[in-house]
C-alpha cells in the first residue's frame, strides 16, 4: 500500500477510534486513544529505521516543533481545546504524517499552480469575514499567500493548506477537538475549524525546513573540515 495511504487510513480510523472509542468497543479503557497512540508511533517508529537521515532529521524536527506548539496553542493560548483535555499522544507523530502527505500532494502539483490553487479559499474568507463568523481566516490568508509567495516551499504550503483543512474537518466532527469561535487575545473570531488554519502548518513546515537546511551546512562544514 503506498504511504499515502496509510496516512489518511491511519488519520481517519485513528481520530475516530479515539474519539468515539472505535464505536463504543473501547468504552473499558480509560484512555481509548492508547491503540492509536501505539499504532502512531509504531509507524513512526517503522518509517524513522527504514529513512535516510535526512528524512529522519526532518521526522525529529516536525516533532520538537509540534509537541511543544500544540502545547501552547491548547493549554496556553487557549485556541482549541481535545476532548479529554490535554493532548493526545498520538498527535506530534501525526504532524509529521500530515507533512509528509502535504510534501506527497505537493510533489504532485506544479510550481506555478501553487498561488492559484489558494483562489478557492478568498470567496469563502470574505464571507465568514463579512459575517463575522470566521474574522481570522483574512489574517491567516494572508500568512498563507505569503508563505506560499516568499517561502521556499511554495508548493508544500499551498498543498497544507488543503491537507490541514481536510483533517482539521474530521477532528473536529468526530470532536477529537474544539476551536473557540473567540479567539483569545486577539478579539478575532473563527470557525470550526478556522478556514485557513494550514496557516499554522506551513509555519511549522517554515521552521522544519529552515532546521534541516540547518543541520545540512553543518554536516557540509564538517565534511570539509
Amino acid at each position: 500500500m503506498h504511504r499515502a495511504w496509510v496516512y489518511i487510513l491511519t488519520i481517519v480510523i485513528g481520530l475516530w477510534v479515539s474519539a468515539t472509542a472505535a464505536g463504543g468497543l473501547l468504552t473499558s479503557i480509560i484512555f481509548p486513544e492508547w491503540p492509536v497512540n501505539v499504532w502512531c508511533w509504531g509507524l513512526f517508529a517503522y518509517i524513522y529505521a527504514k529513512e535516510t537521515r535526512k528524512v529522519r532529521i526532518e521526522m525529529i524536527t516536525v516533532v520538537a516543533f509540534a509537541t511543544p506548539m500544540e502545547l501552547f496553542f491548547s493549554e496556553v493560548w487557549g485556541i482549541y481545546e481535545y476532548q479529554r483535555g490535554l493532548m493526545p499522544l498520538f498527535v506530534p507523530a501525526g504532524h509529521y504524517f500530515l507533512f509528509d502527505l502535504g510534501r506527497m500532494m505537493a510533489e504532485k502539483m506544479k510550481e506555478s499552480w501553487a498561488l492559484p490553487s489558494l483562489m478557492p479559499f478568498v470567496p469563502v474568507v470574505a464571507y465568514g469575514a463579512y459575517t463575522g463568523g470566521d474574522t481570522s481566516a483574512v489574517v491567516l490568508l494572508v500568512l498563507v499567500l505569503v508563505f506560499t509567495k516568499y517561502g521556499p516551499q511554495p508548493r508544500l504550503y499551498a498543498a497544507m493548506a488543503w491537507a490541514a483543512l481536510g483533517m482539521e474537518i474530521i477532528g473536529t466532527q468526530l470532536q477529537n477537538w474544539t476551536w473557540a469561535s473567540e479567539v483569545p487575545w486577539t478579539g478575532l473570531t473563527a470557525w470550526n475549524p478556522p478556514l485557513l488554519v494550514g496557516a499554522f502548518y506551513c509555519f511549522g513546515d517554515l521552521l522544519v525546513n529552515m532546521a534541516v537546511v540547518k543541520f545540512e551546512e553543518h554536516d557540509l562544514v564538517e565534511e570539509s573540515a
